[in-house]
């Protein structure tokens, strides 16, 4: 959530903000009105009661004609003092309902538009070009079952559409990935942690996972807990209601975990293959950063991921992901998106967000400066998920005869092999 007071003196920045997600903007007056209610409400409330402490001392003073009037007001300032602390929290949840429903306050140099609206800020190495290699690429779904890598017939045939196994090398590609990424993690400082997949429903709306991205979350009723869409949710959740000394940030965390995403609004896209799934795993980069160092923190997340695609030598360009497209506890967002030759596109591979403020406010995270306590800023950043990267790498990599060559950085993960080959029918 976005600082109450922030809002109070600058509503039009609060309005402009909204407007460029293309959401609603009448929320923020509707908060304010309720604000001011909540502050209201709570005035009248603290006089009531500091007029009731005055009457009980009076009381035990008064004459016998003096107290019957002194109890006759007494009876009515306890029903006022009731109604004043009903009123006043009516107000403050009306206030928290609202205020958990505004997005975090974009960024003012993010581009403003939709998901095409995107700006490219750079784009590294060179896309391959098949027709003068003299063969047309096959998609990674074909050198998958080429390579006895990936099953997706018999993944639908044990959970459903979407779903699929990873089988022999394809297993051990991920495994691989899994072991590189955390390595160079741990190299830049990370603390490398094995994340939960289940959390309670106070981690997943700490997080912004219950707006704008619920129908995506799996929720398990029987439960009340949340299967996660990253473990960016346990990453951010982990120090939920702590204050933690200045000295001691930032503090960087790598979490692997399964991810569970429903797919909810992606009827009909990517259904061929693994690019698109109900389940994946992922490395995640989470970091807890002084606010006024979010957004060099940002760049370095940044910096890491293109570290990571320029190791397992994939053409990738990065783009500054438009306002409509950028998540409610987003201020801003970059994304790195990989060539698919089959697709003729790019696709992304890696996102990389600054939430500011927002995430630790609805968490309760803070930081201790001196005497002061205040919130931090946590930013996310995707450095391997799984399939999508393996989907990059078999296409990119491959050769003529349905093999494909290994990036030299998963090469010792990989027992020294050098080329994936293929399997014999």
């Amino acid at each position: 959530m976005i600082d109450l007071r922030l809002l109070r003196e600058d509503p039009d920045r609060a309005r402009a903000s909204q407007r460029a997600r293309g959401e609603d903007v009448a929320l923020v007056d509707s908060l304010l009105s309720a604000d001011e209610r909540r502050r209201s409400s709570g005035v009248r409330f603290d006089e009531l009661r500091a007029e009731q402490k005055q009457l009980g001392k009076l009381i035990p003073k008064a004459t016998p004609e003096e107290r019957a009037e002194l109890l006759s007001r007494a009876e009515q300032l306890k029903a006022d003092v009731k109604a004043a602390d009903a009123e006043r929290d009516e107000a403050d949840a009306e206030t928290q309902r609202l205020l958990l429903g505004l997005g975090n306050l974009v960024h003012p140099g993010v581009p403003v538009g939709g998901e095409e609206d995107f700006v490219t800020l750079e784009t590294h190495g060179a896309i391959r070009d098949f027709d003068a290699e003299g063969f047309a690429p096959k998609d990674h779904l074909e050198l998958g079952q080429i390579l006895g890598a990936i099953d997706t017939e018999r993944g639908a045939k044990v959970s459903g559409s979407r779903f699929y196994f990873l089988t022999g090398v394809g297993a051990l590609l991920e495994l691989a990935l899994v072991n590189a990424a955390i390595a160079q993690a741990t190299a830049a400082g990370f603390t490398p942690m094995l994340t939960p997949a289940l959390v309670r429903p106070q981690s997943m709306a700490g997080t912004g996972f219950l707006g704008q991205a619920a129908q995506d979350v799996y929720h398990l009723d029987k439960d009340d807990l949340y299967l996660v869409g990253t473990s960016e949710v346990a990453l951010a959740a982990y120090h939920m209601d702590e204050i933690i000394d200045a000295d001691r940030l930032p503090l960087r965390y790598a979490g692997f975990s399964p991810c569970f995403r429903r797919e909810a609004g992606s009827h009909g896209k990517d259904t061929r293959g693994i690019f698109r799934v109900h389940q994946f795993d992922k490395v995640e980069m989470f970091s807890y950063v002084a606010p006024e160092d979010s957004e060099a923190e940002h760049q370095r997340l940044l910096e890491w991921e293109k570290q990571w695609l320029t190791s397992l030598e994939l053409p990738f360009r990065v783009i500054d992901v438009a306002t409509g497209d950028l998540g409610s506890s987003a201020a801003r967002k970059f994304d790195c998106e990989a060539w698919i030759p089959t697709q003729g596109k790019y696709r992304e591979l890696t996102s990389t967000s600054d939430c500011t403020e927002y995430q630790s406010r609805r968490l309760q995270i803070r930081m201790r400066d001196g005497k002061q306590v205040r919130p931090l800023a946590t930013l996310n950043g995707t450095l391997c998920a799984v399939p999508r990267t393996i989907v990059a790498i078999l296409e990119n990599h491959q050769q003529p005869d349905g093999s494909v060559r290994v990036p030299e950085v998963l090469r010792p993960y990989l027992g020294g092999r050098e080329v994936l080959e293929p399997v014999a029918k």
